[in-house]
């Protein structure tokens, strides 16, 4: 986008397009800024300055039409563009996502996993092939993918990032409990602590 826009309103892009999704399934068509505020815990101002980083999508008096503001987002976050993905690392973490996480519904195909278990090289999980990480190179070339999601062992972490970037992936979805520093600005990360999640409900729990 030619304009900054703050990471905590795209932070709730994904929180807006979720429950408006869930609105069009229980055939809902249209919401005030008021009642979209109240069922995030946001407020009606918030709201409505969200929508107006991207030309706001509401007409005064009539609030917004689901269908449209679902779409509208669907665009901004880019979940109609359906990016490629691999992922590398066919463990507990890497199977778990693989056969129950909807990628596709997210804006993601993802289209083989990766790992050097030979007991596992060679089989189809979810209709996604297993291939051996010898392999990653030559894959790439005939199907190149903007995002690689590691789920591999800490160790291997830096090491195959830092090959992803050689490769040209533009973004990292980071499962192996380390903090990765990329020294590219053209591929962003995303790393998924679970613990810090459970830490943080432990404390707003603790008197």
């Amino acid at each position: 986008m030619s304009r900054r826009i703050s990471m905590a309103v795209i932070r709730r892009m994904p929180k807006y397009y979720r429950y408006l999704n869930d609105l069009k399934n229980e055939g809902v068509s249209k919401i005030s800024s008021r009642k979209l505020a109240e069922s995030m815990g946001l407020t009606a101002s918030q709201v409505r300055q969200d929508f107006n980083c991207f030309g706001g999508f509401g007409q005064q008096g009539y609030g917004y039409n689901v269908d449209t503001l679902h779409s509208e987002i669907a665009s901004i976050i880019g979940v109609n563009r359906k990016h490629k993905a691999i992922i590398i690392g066919v463990g507990n973490i890497g199977r778990a996502l693989i056969n129950n996480f909807d990628f596709y519904q997210c804006g993601f195909t993802m289209i083989a996993a990766f790992d050097t278990d030979k007991a596992i090289v060679g089989k189809v999980l979810n209709k996604i092939p297993v291939l051996d990480v010898s392999e990653l190179d030559a894959f790439y070339a005939e199907n190149p993918f903007e995002v690689a999601v590691l789920t591999l062992p800490k160790a291997y972490a830096r090491e195959i990032a830092e090959h992803m970037v050689r490769l040209g992936v533009k973004g990292i979805w980071n499962f192996t409990n380390l903090d990765l520093r990329i020294g590219d600005e053209n591929v962003t990360v995303e790393d998924v602590h679970f613990s810090d999640s459970l830490m943080t409900l432990c404390f707003r729990i603790t008197d």
